[in-house]
């Protein structure tokens, strides 16, 4: 039997859980996997999407470890597509691709004044904190009175990490240069803008219950936003979510306040309306409309304006998928088109080879473990389909490492990966104040110790 040659781009979660359902559906056909990233280390979102206080949900990338381990996938990392290897060049040494790519750029949010100094995009602000290669090493933490829009899990792990004291984050992961930069942060108030309810939030019990365990900081939650209608009743009693979370805040609105150095306020029924700029250019003020149910499933506006002074916002309204050259892009809604991880072209055609999963193919919608069942819709076509595959000229699994090293690229492989993985844990127990690791932020020193 000739083995079939599959390329997967992207190695996050969405991209080794395909990698690892096409491993072991191997009976079915004999195949090798070569799984293509961008950044020269694997993981992706878990790597650089998940706040450095959150060790429960990074242990997924225990599982994801034991995939890569499993010594019948390649990884080349530290490769580009589009620039460093082309949709020509899969074409030529695979018989297939499989594109998980992710969304990592911030949705927009559509109000006045979102674009004065002192606006910022959730994903950016992650990418900071979490040691992103491409990203500055300083971040403008000046701010006395902080917004952010959104009531999902990115939102509160913003609003966790701008709230919590640093020395609280030192037994983490966090980059030095994050922990001096949130050290010096004048912040003093943070403020959490949902324009639904308290039982429509988007976040989890979880990320609730966390954001109430920081250390000298005050939880303000307000009576109004608990006037419940009777779909909010009904979700609170046949939602096993829902009634935690609603349990959790009735707990904080029992707190006592005042005490603390900090305040983090959570303001339901609030939909922004514009950032108010000062006379310099700079973020001032944000302005909102308090909402009520509109028996419909949704809000209306009550006509009730707001203004809270602020020196800086962020949106984490979502993330947003970028385009790939030469794949089709949808893009109003960020992501490839396709029917079930089959691509679709413009005339809404199957196009043969090509596949999508993870966030490129669905959105940014659902949790890391969701993932796992997206690939695997994706790889159940991807078997089916082998006879409208491509006829690589040279298939031959040479043939890849050989084309990266005639064009200069300093790809990074699995045993790399292990070399800076044990590096920045060496890094972490040798710190001043010992911790998981400290990552190599860098590009080109993760690629020096990768390829030592």
């Amino acid at each position: 039997m000739t083995k079939l040659r599959l390329a997967i781009v992207g190695a996050g979660p969405a991209g080794i859980y395909a990698a690892d359902l096409l491993v072991k559906a191997e009976r079915k056909f004999d195949v090798s996997i070569d799984l293509f990233e961008q950044l020269p280390a694997p993981y992706g979102l878990v790597r650089y999407g998940v706040a450095p206080d959150h060790p429960r949900i990074k242990g997924i990338i225990t599982a994801l470890r034991e995939v890569l381990d499993s010594g019948v996938i390649r990884f080349f990392g530290n490769v580009r597509y589009g620039v460093d290897i082309t949709l020509d060049d899969l074409k030529k040494h695979y018989n297939a691709v499989i594109f998980s790519t992710g969304a990592i750029r911030d949705a927009s949010l559509e109000i006045p004044g979102i674009d004065l100094e002192g606006s910022y995009g959730a994903a950016d602000f992650v990418s900071w904190f979490d040691g992103h290669p491409d990203v500055p090493r300083t971040w403008p933490l000046e701010a006395q009175s902080v917004a952010v829009i959104g009531n999902g899990n990115v939102a509160l792990d913003i609003s966790r990490i701008l709230a919590k004291h640093a020395d609280d984050l030192l037994p983490t992961e966090i980059p030095s240069n994050v922990y001096d930069g949130l050290k010096a942060s004048p912040v003093t108030d943070v403020h959490v803008f949902g324009r639904r309810g308290p039982a429509q939030v988007k976040f989890t019990p979880l990320e609730l219950r966390e954001l109430g365990e920081m250390n000298d900081v005050d939880m303000i939650v307000h009576d109004e936003d608990f006037d419940l209608d009777e779909a909010s009743k009904a979700a609170i009693a046949s939602n096993k979510q829902v009634f935690v979370i609603n349990k959790v805040l009735n707990q904080w609105r029992e707190r006592p306040v005042g005490q603390a150095s900090r305040r983090l306020h959570l303001h339901f029924w609030a939909k922004p309306l514009e950032v108010v700029g000062d006379e310099n250019g700079r973020v001032a003020a944000i302005r909102f409309e308090r909402t009520e149910p509109d028996g419909a499933g949704s809000v209306r506006g009550t006509g009730e304006i707001r203004e809270i002074p602020i020196q800086a916002i962020y949106r984490a309204v979502g993330y947003f998928g970028s385009p790939l050259d030469g794949i089709p892009f949808d893009e109003q809604h960020g992501v490839i088109p396709n029917h079930e991880g089959q691509v679709l072209d413009d005339h809404n055609d199957v196009l043969p080879g090509v596949y999508a999963t993870g966030w490129i193919k669905r959105g940014p919608v659902g949790l890391i473990g969701h993932t796992k069942s997206d690939a695997m819709e994706t790889v159940s076509h991807v078997i089916n389909d082998q006879a409208n595959w491509w006829a690589p000229a040279a298939p031959e699994e040479s043939a890849v490492p050989e084309l990266l090293q005639s064009r200069g690229v300093e790809y990074t492989d699995i045993e790399g990966w292990h070399k800076l993985d044990e590096h920045e844990l060496a890094l972490g127990a040798a710190d001043a104040h010992p911790r998981v690791r400290v990552k190599v932020v860098p590009r080109d020193e993760m690629v020096r110790v990768s390829r030592a």
